[in-house]
């Protein structure tokens, strides 16, 4: 199989859009109908997810058929901030099950996992601990994830993307050592939404680069010019630029709002 360079980028979003797809199968344990596909355009293919609008189930508390049209807001999200966390994601207005997003398919390595759980008081150097819990056994145990410079931009992708299920399973290290997150159809609301298992940094200073960046997006969102828009309603689009606005003048880390759960369940 020819696959295309992962920093290629227009030419791997036109396959990902344009090229035809191949079902090789169903992620079974996925909430919304998930698809892995080969997309092929007779000159290169390359191992894909397809998410069909019409696969989505319905949640109470997010508008009916826009799950999809939200990862797209948070793949343009993370390029617009120039930290290329979500892996090339295209709409295509015909795929299996009709239109939908298309998202390049990420090889896990599962050896390299960003985030885990360890007995109490033995946090792997270099870590940070989220929370003490108990296994299904009742044992003691604590959920940790590594303190890398890309899960700290993560952490502040998803304060600005309202993710309300950033699972630990949701983040994946790939072959060449790289991180990606993935899963990001349950963003974007206009309420307080925020449930991750990237709490490690909470209520601490962000990092000089990562406000650097979120002032690179204030600026433009104030021009108008701005791929996330067309994905969302125009509610959810104030929202976003007020959570800009929020932490750019906090300058932290969010804390856990204690209206809404702050972790994902399951955690992974």
């Amino acid at each position: 199989m020819t696959e295309p360079g992962w920093t290629d980028g227009g030419p791997l979003r036109h396959l990902l859009r344009e090229g035809d797809l191949e079902i090789e199968g169903r992620l079974r344990d996925a909430s919304n109908t998930t698809l892995r596909c080969l997309a092929d355009d007779g000159h290169a293919q390359v191992r894909c997810v397809f998410k069909a609008v019409a696969g989505e189930r319905p949640l109470w508390d997010f508008p009916e058929w826009t799950l999809t049209r939200r990862e797209l807001a948070a793949f343009e999200l993370s390029e617009l901030l120039g930290w290329h966390l979500v892996p090339p994601t295209v709409w295509r207005e015909s795929g299996p099950g009709g239109a939908g997003m298309c998202q390049a398919w990420v090889d896990e390595d599962a050896g390299a996992a960003q985030v885990a759980v360890v007995r109490p008081g033995r946090l792997p150097e270099g870590w940070l601990h989220v929370l003490d819990a108990e296994d299904g056994a009742g044992s003691p145990v604590a959920l940790v994830h590594a303190a890398s410079p890309v899960l700290a931009r993560m952490a502040a992708f998803d304060a600005l993307a309202n993710n309300a299920d950033r699972k630990g399973g949701h983040v994946l290290t790939d072959g060449n050592g790289r991180v990606w997150g993935i899963d990001h159809g349950v963003t974007f609301s206009s309420d307080d939404k925020l449930r991750t298992v990237l709490w490690g940094w909470a209520g601490q200073d962000l990092p000089e680069d990562v406000l650097a960046d979120v002032e690179r997006l204030h600026a433009l969102l104030q021009s108008g010019v701005d791929p996330v828009d067309r994905w969302l309603d125009e509610e959810e689009r104030e929202s976003l630029r007020q959570r800009v606005r929020d932490l750019l003048r906090e300058g932290r880390f969010p804390l856990p709002s204690g209206h809404w759960p702050a972790i994902p369940w399951p955690v992974f």
